[in-house]
């Protein structure tokens, strides 16, 4: 009883470890609420402060002491602290009592945000800095103008009925956005396909039956259990023979969060596409891509469509070729009245593969063991930039699963704290994402803080049999994610609103995409790609076939990616309320990028994470628009050697370590010299220039 009372919540104390990385071993459930509420009181004292200043306003003492919360005194931000961790686990380590206290926090939060945002004193003094400031440095205008324009963006001019209104649906969709992600992981878990007929094996690799037979074992089951999880899910679609599973599967994935029970996201769906485009018409913007994309590098829905539509046009007449030759395939070896269904795509497509290429996911794993692989995507980071990374058990971690390094620059200076989470579990979301728990900024003192990042995947587990092996997909997958953590990792900004990731979004995803290049090209391949038993390395033939059939598919992959950018779009470009079926408009949404039949009774808007609660709303175009740079940028890469450290140097200067401090495109320019066009990426796909 005494150790309870003499305990302290770590979030209110230095946190004594090293890098002052966060405490995971000593933080419990109860100190996040009392943390956030606290943190909560400690910036309203801090706003008060500023709006209460008697001197006359200045960027120092106004937009500086926003955006720096952290007065040198060893007082530094509790909310960004605590909000940093919860919310950070709440994707890859929750809870049902985590899910609850969220649900709990979220209007608290939101009603926090937005009294800072529609606090009158407080825009008339930012009005006044915008107005009349001293000369700025660029990245000190980007800050005010960054400051002013997301005090307009949430309100700030609008009268009092328009805040209170404006309040009313942030709240909401804050707590729908929330719920949206917790029916899905909760939807994504409830399924598992449980075998106990061997036979029913027939098809799936040893590395799948294998996982499957573990993740049976930690259920306290017999025989084979089978998830929704990718690493379970994607080699039983593409190798299991027993259609009627794959049948089972597949409606069981794109069925979720559609069903008669309290995970069904259409309402909610329906709801958040309404109460934004209410909230961006409340705004002065007639649809909510207009609202997004004023700070978008595409600039306007015009571009976005123009971009989606030539894509269309490029790729489409390769796309039905390639959706032909699998059906061709299909009827060949099942009978001419064989119906390729959407659960029979990913088997056939794979034994077309086979049969052009003789490659296929399987034969690569084994030299894709994931110690290897880190070993080959650091090794990659200190060619290219000379920085290393040297693990350190002394940083606590939230599960065994992590590992925790320390990351140093070509000089021997400490760079960063990264963090990798590799394997699925139970609390934690599908997907693979990078995050920071400590973002990077030059304090009061001019000290460099530097930040703490995370990549958290879900790749194959290890077997009792076997370490764990990778696919080729998943390397790919490290490499975009790890390419998001080294932006992060090279921030070199003063301000931390301004460091790292926080640019514009369709700029985000060009240092993930352009690390993707790599995972093809042999010198690379060559560091790290060793038969897990043997020692060997992957034979140069075998590297051969993984060039040719780079492009197996591509045009029918792009389009796909088209169709996520096209429904993205006709929910948010949308004028008047939202009243259809979800299912029918998506079907019509993305019409034009099909080149395979739709099931009426399925459903993808309802686990769209990406545009309904994790911020690529009127955005998903994004990935296709970073395609387009990454590729110019790696043609780049291409010519000058795809090793060159000066060519490396120029990257991380320009773009890497630049943030958002600067306008995107004027940070590509200086990096290539002229602004991107398309043809590179339909270069390296293979894809001749169509005319209209």
């Amino acid at each position: 009883m005494s150790e309870q009372k003499e305990r302290k919540n770590p979030f209110f104390f230095p946190y004594n470890t090293p890098h002052d990385a966060a405490p995971f071993d000593r933080i419990r459930l109860e100190d996040y609420e009392e943390a956030f509420l606290e943190g909560i009181r400690r910036e309203d004292e801090q706003i008060d402060k500023i709006i209460n200043d008697p001197r006359k306003p200045t960027f120092d003492n106004t937009i500086i002491s926003i955006d720096d919360e952290k007065d040198g005194e060893g007082y530094y931000d509790l909310l960004s602290r605590v909000s940093s961790v919860f919310f950070n686990l709440l994707s890859a380590e929750t809870n049902d009592e985590m899910d609850a206290l969220a649900q709990k926090l979220s209007p608290i939060l939101t009603k926090h945000a937005n009294d800072i945002r529609l606090n009158e004193k407080l825009f008339e003094r930012i009005r006044y800095v915008h107005q009349h400031h001293r000369k700025l440095t660029p990245e000190e205008k980007m800050l005010l103008d960054k400051c002013y324009d997301g005090f307009v963006r949430s309100g700030a001019l609008l009268d009092a009925a328009g805040k209170e209104r404006l309040r009313q649906l942030t709240e909401e969709a804050s707590i729908l956005g929330l719920q949206f992600s917790q029916n899905l992981l909760k939807e994504n878990k409830a399924f598992t396909l449980h075998i106990t007929d061997e036979s029913q094996l027939d098809g799936l690799p040893e590395t799948a039956r294998e996982a499957a037979a573990l993740t049976a074992k930690e259920m306290e089951k017999e025989g084979w259990v089978f998830t929704l999880d990718f690493p379970s899910y994607s080699p039983f679609m593409t190798y299991s023979t027993q259609r009627e599973l794959r049948r089972q599967m597949y409606m069981a994935k794109n069925t979720e969060c559609i069903h008669d029970n309290s995970e069904n996201n259409l309402d909610i769906c329906k709801r958040l596409i309404n109460l934004r485009r209410e909230l961006a018409q409340l705004l002065g913007h007639k649809t909510y891509a207009d609202y997004v994309l004023k700070h978008r590098m595409a600039g306007n829905v015009r571009n976005v469509y123009k971009l989606l539509n030539d894509l269309i046009v490029a790729y489409k007449p390769t796309a039905v070729k390639e959706v032909a030759a699998i059906e061709k395939l299909a009827k060949k070896m099942e009978g001419k009245d064989f119906k390729l269904e959407p659960w029979d795509f990913g088997f056939y497509s794979h034994k077309l593969q086979l049969q052009k290429y003789n490659i296929d996911a399987e034969m690569l794993r084994p030299y894709f063991e994931l110690s290897k692989v880190i070993d080959g995507v650091f090794g990659l980071a200190n060619r290219l930039y000379g920085i290393t990374f040297k693990q350190n058990n002394d940083i606590p971690v939230y599960h065994p699963d992590v590992k925790a390094y320390e990351v140093f620059d070509k000089d021997g200076s400490f760079l960063a704290v990264f963090y990798a989470d590799f394997h699925p579990r139970k609390g934690k979301q599908g997907g693979a994402w990078m995050t920071e728990y400590q973002g990077q900024w030059i304090d009061r003192k001019g000290e460099n803080i530097r930040p703490q990042v995370s990549v958290v995947m879900n790749f194959t587990k290890p077997t009792e049999e076997k370490p764990a092996l990778l696919t080729l997909g998943e390397v790919e997958t490290f490499l975009h994610e790890f390419g998001h953590s080294l932006h992060g990792m090279f921030a070199n900004t003063r301000f931390e609103s301004l460091s790292g990731t926080n640019v514009w979004w369709d700029f985000v995803e060009l240092p993930s995409q352009f690390m993707e290049n790599f995972a093809i090209e042999k010198e690379f391949l060559r560091t790290f790609a060793f038969h897990y038993q043997t020692g060997e390395p992957l034979p140069d033939e075998l590297i051969n076939r993984i060039v040719k059939s780079r492009n197996y598919n591509v045009a029918y992959a792009c389009l796909r990616q088209v169709s996520f950018g096209l429904l993205d779009m006709a929910y948010y470009t949308k004028k008047d309320a939202f009243t259809d079926d979800i299912i029918p408009f998506e079907k019509k949404a993305w019409e034009k990028a099909m080149v395979t039949e739709q099931l009426p009774d399925t459903c993808m808007t309802v686990q769209f994470s990406h545009i309904m609660a994790g911020g690529y709303a009127a955005g998903y175009y994004s990935y296709k628009w970073a395609e387009v740079l990454d590729a110019d940028a790696f043609a780049v890469f291409k010519k000058e050697g795809i090793f060159n450290p000066a060519t490396a140097q120029r990257f991380r200067d320009c773009i890497l370590s630049k943030g958002g401090t600067e306008n995107p495109m004027v940070l590509y320019k200086r990096f290539k010299g002229s602004e991107p066009t398309i043809d590179a990426l339909l270069k390296r796909n293979g894809i001749r220039r169509c005319k209209k």
